[in-house]
């Protein structure tokens, strides 16, 4: 198959040659879902969230109302405590707790191929290992007929493996 004379079957930028782009309306609703759900649903959950506790809760105490005397020095306050600790949070989420582990399971429950991933890329790293040690036996002098033969056996092994990368698109 043949793209472009500037790019290979391997080239990431080929791939738009190649229709992936002819699910517009799809792509579309997925960018805008995470659109609205990173960036505009978060933004406006923390505006709402600051007035209310301002206007409903802090305003209704005076004793609060000593600590944040307008709604300008609460979200300041608010931000600048809350911003690190939120930090922290994610850090502990990502890295200490089970949660995440937990996340990643149902990921794969959900999406089965995604461990595929995991195992074709652990073969490739192991395949492309044995390739180089064949390769830094081949370029040792040949000196013995066993010599010869283990480089013949090497190179043999070799054209396996270029038609399993070949089958296997890599």
């Amino acid at each position: 198959m043949k793209i472009s004379k500037f790019y290979s079957e391997t080239d990431i930028v080929g791939l738009k040659f190649l229709g992936v782009k002819q699910a517009v309306p799809f792509r579309s609703w997925f960018y805008f879902r995470m659109g609205w759900s990173t960036y505009f649903a978060f933004i406006f959950a923390a505006i709402n969230t600051l007035t209310v506790t301002y206007f409903l809760a802090i305003e209704r105490y005076p004793e609060l109302t000593a600590i944040f005397p307008n709604f300008i020095q609460y979200v300041l306050i608010v931000t600048i405590v809350g911003i690190p600790l939120l930090i922290i949070v994610g850090y502990v989420h990502y890295k200490r707790t089970l949660a995440y582990r937990a996340e990643v399971d149902v990921g794969l429950e959900a999406n089965p191929y995604q461990l595929r991933n995991v195992v074709n890329n652990a073969l490739s790293v192991e395949l492309e290992l044995r390739i180089f040690e064949m390769i830094l036996k081949l370029s040792k002098p040949v000196s013995t007929f066993g010599n010869i033969m283990e480089n013949s056996q090497i190179l043999i092994a070799l054209g396996v493996c270029q038609k399993y990368l070949l089958l296997n698109n890599y």
